[in-house]
């Protein structure tokens, strides 16, 4: 698999590049994202082209785009995984401005070296999204740009869009969530030291925090699985304030007990599947009666792991 090219600014690919371009915002990369994506690399490979991916770099805290499903680094991951080769994501501030056929003629083909154009039946671009997919069709035209756009993906007769994805977290449908996205969904945040109260009673926990700016799914009791030293391991993940030990409401955690697991795990950034919505938070009378939910909550992920394993 050859590595992925990461332009973090407005800078010209190398010359002799010519290249495929998907081009949207990509959040979540879902099946719709896939499609475009996936169009621009067939294409790519028929006509001696390099796959590329066009989008924008937004700060977590704009609301343009909506709470985040996934961190830059996984967006990454998952474009490498599929093929492609150049990843352009200049800031949202330095594109702002262009008019659409500046964004055509200057960027597009000026820098990136377009020669085909990937994209869905309601992207827009340009200055205060000026730009459609016809008015797309007619700037590239005259310039011998092929553009090609994909049909979206549907899901229940409904397409497939990052805001539907962040409802059904919101609502804990895991396996909508799973079938929209094409994979589990996954968080990527590092391990922080919580209170170590799990330790005390026996079944240590890694806790992770949700940045401000990302979705949160629906609080309560998830089965999931952790990526450890490359092997993925059932677990079971507390979604919230832990009202059994803690007082305050509005302090949210997310805190996941590996079955039969006992390295340190501080710093790292480590992949966590959200496969299963199971019930909600509620207080124990004890952190004893606390502990034996925990280890009924952790044999139930590892049986569907197991029931997994034999589909």
């Amino acid at each position: 698999m050859t590595a992925i090219k990461i332009y973090h600014a407005l800078e010209e690919l190398p010359q002799g590049v010519k290249t495929a371009v998907a081009m949207g915002f990509f959040d979540g990369v879902h099946r719709g994202h896939q499609k475009v994506v996936g169009a621009a690399l067939d294409y790519a490979r028929q006509a001696g082209l390099a796959p590329a991916v066009f989008t924008f770099d937004l700060p977590v805290s704009s609301t343009m785009k909506g709470k985040r499903l996934q961190t830059q680094e996984q967006k990454h991951q998952v474009m490498e995984e599929m093929g492609v080769e150049y990843f352009l994501e200049p800031p949202f501030g330095e594109i702002m401005g262009f008019t659409p056929r500046q964004f055509v003629e200057e960027m597009l083909v000026g820098l990136y070296h377009a020669k085909a154009l990937f994209c869905g039946e309601n992207f827009t671009f340009g200055k205060k999204a000026a730009g459609n997919v016809e008015m797309l069709r007619q700037l590239c035209q005259p310039l011998g740009i092929q553009v090609v756009v994909v049909p979206m993906a549907l899901y229940g007769l409904e397409r497939v869009s990052s805001t539907r994805i962040r409802a059904a977290l919101e609502a804990g449908e895991m396996e909508e969530v799973t079938t929209m996205l094409g994979r589990p969904y996954q968080i990527l945040f590092p391990v922080v030291h919580g209170q170590q109260l799990g330790r005390t009673l026996g079944m240590p926990t890694i806790n992770q925090k949700y940045p401000r700016g990302y979705q949160i799914p629906r609080l309560g009791i998830y089965v999931t699985r952790v990526r450890v030293n490359g092997e993925w391991r059932p677990s079971v993940t507390g979604l919230g304030s832990r009202p059994t030990v803690n007082d305050d409401p509005t302090s949210i955690s997310c805190e996941t007990f590996i079955p039969g697991y006992e390295g340190n795990l501080y710093d790292r950034e480590v992949p966590l599947e959200f496969c299963r919505y199971l019930e909600p938070s509620h207080k124990f009378a004890s952190v004893e009666e606390l502990r034996r939910a925990v280890m009924g909550w952790a044999q139930t992920a590892l049986e569907y792991y197991r029931d997994q394993e034999k589909k």
